[in-house]
């Protein structure tokens, strides 16, 4: 289902066939929790040049129901995109507080946010709820640790991610034509997440995702443990860095052999200002821009860029118009997008670590630079 076409050092392009067609890699998915991006259509998306999402299979079973999306099949004809979904499992919610009750080997005991009701779910419980809605690619349920706490805890996290990640693929039925991904832990402590990747990548998963990073532990430790990650994952498989979506991270990520990103980072960003451009993030609501008449990117294609000046982003902005939040997720989720497509073309002409570099030069990390961060 997966086949790599070029390779320049570790960075990668290849294809990723599912039952909605091929994917392209390397490739961002824009976050659809409930089956929607932030106030972001579906038509826009495939605008913009998005050829697969990412949905909660935990919450779609809460809201709108298993009753509903099994009367329209699957999920591809209730929200009526034609392209690739993933489902996320609900492993990611372990870290909120406003959804989990407690975890051990047997499962997860969630909240429902929606009516503050507890129930328990399985490794198969999540399987068979995925399997359900229907998406082109499922992944396991994985125990997701919170950063900072000891390496027993994470130790055992880790140990409970495996478990779950066994009974996962055990009734994972292939017949459904669904593939699947296994998800690594092992926090930042090095034995543990090449133990983690190794061992996830010895079961009979179709990719292998890198989970709980980008949650505080700062890029240096992210990319040792992504490297560290890596280096243990066949490479036949495709190799998913979940939660991760800022530029500068996802072209470093792909220098290291990353072919797939997902992440709330571009449209968490606009929500406050926060706009990508060639030249780094800039802060739209800041005052330098009142009287801006050029575009948000000089170099952008997208719609916002093309109709916009800054100066009339920065006044929805201080504005509070509910629109503005439309204009900056549009333009940051093109953003990526169009860096993705770069990648991807600098690989295949065998320039990347040109690009890569030329790239970083110009995008300044500013406030973000050295500094602790979390996409969560």
């Amino acid at each position: 289902m997966f086949k790599i076409d070029n390779e320049e050092n570790q960075a990668r392009t290849g294809k990723l066939k599912t039952m909605h067609g091929v994917v392209k890699t390397p490739f961002f998915m824009p976050i659809a929790t409930k089956g929607t991006a932030k106030q972001v259509s579906h038509e826009e998306l495939e605008y913009i040049g998005s050829n697969a999402i990412i949905a909660n299979a935990f919450v779609l079973s809460l809201k709108p129901g298993m009753e509903v999306i099994k009367k329209f099949k699957n999920i591809h004809n209730f929200i009526k995109w034609d392209k690739t979904i993933f489902t996320d499992s609900g492993g990611f919610q372990i870290l909120s507080k406003s959804f989990l009750h407690k975890a051990d080997d047997k499962g997860v005991y969630f909240k429902n946010p929606f009516d503050g009701s507890k129930k328990f779910f399985s490794p198969e419980d999540i399987i068979k709820i995925e399997e359900e809605i229907g998406g082109d690619v499922i992944m396991a349920l994985d125990y997701v640790p919170h950063y900072g706490n000891s390496k027993d805890y994470i130790a055992d996290c880790t140990r409970i991610t495996h478990l779950w990640a066994e009974r996962c693929i055990k009734v994972h039925n292939k017949n459904r034509k669904q593939l699947i991904f296994g998800i690594c832990q092992g926090g930042t402590f090095k034995d543990l997440r090449e133990k983690s990747a190794e061992f996830i990548n010895n079961l009979d998963f179709d990719g292998v995702a890198l989970g709980g990073l980008g949650i505080g532990e700062g890029r240096t430790l992210m990319f040792d443990a992504v490297n560290q990650s890596i280096k243990k994952i066949s490479k036949n498989k495709t190799r998913y860095l979940m939660g991760v979506g800022s530029p500068e991270d996802i072209i470093k990520a792909v220098s290291l052999g990353v072919d797939c990103f997902d992440s709330r980072f571009p449209t968490m960003n606009a929500r406050h200002g926060g706009i990508f451009t060639k030249i780094g993030k800039i802060n739209i609501e800041k005052a330098c821009y009142k009287y801006d008449e050029s575009p948000l990117d000089e170099n952008c294609k997208c719609s916002v860029c093309k109709k916009f000046s800054k100066a009339y982003i920065h006044h929805l902005y201080r504005t509070y118009e509910p629109i503005r939040d439309r204009y900056g997720n549009i333009h940051n989720l093109f953003f990526i997008q169009n860096l993705m497509e770069e990648i991807k073309k600098s690989i295949e002409e065998n320039r990347f670590e040109k690009f890569k570099k030329e790239f970083l030069k110009d995008y300044k990390i500013n406030e973000e630079k050295d500094s602790k961060f979390s996409y969560s």
